[in-house]
């Protein structure tokens, strides 16, 4: 199950679980689309893969499977 870490680990931008702007890689390392697309070229300074869009969970199952807490920031 998806961690859905809360802020962009580049600009420590809060990105709450609804949030459209996440960008996950294959790692979950999370980042805002800015960021992606203005900072890191499209790829993921840890692993040196894609991003895509991170899934939205569904409001109703929030409560059951809680987004993470754990903030990751490695300013770049």
């Amino acid at each position: 199950m998806l961690a859905l870490r809360p802020n962009c680990e580049c600009c420590d931008r809060n990105l709450p679980p609804e949030s459209p702007d996440a960008r996950i890689c294959t790692f979950e390392c999370t980042f805002c689309a800015d960021c992606v697309e203005t900072r890191l070229g499209g790829a993921c300074p840890n692993c040196g893969g894609n991003f895509s869009p991170r899934p939205i969970r569904p409001a109703a199952l929030l409560a059951k499977y809680p987004a993470s807490t754990e903030r990751v920031f490695k300013p770049r």
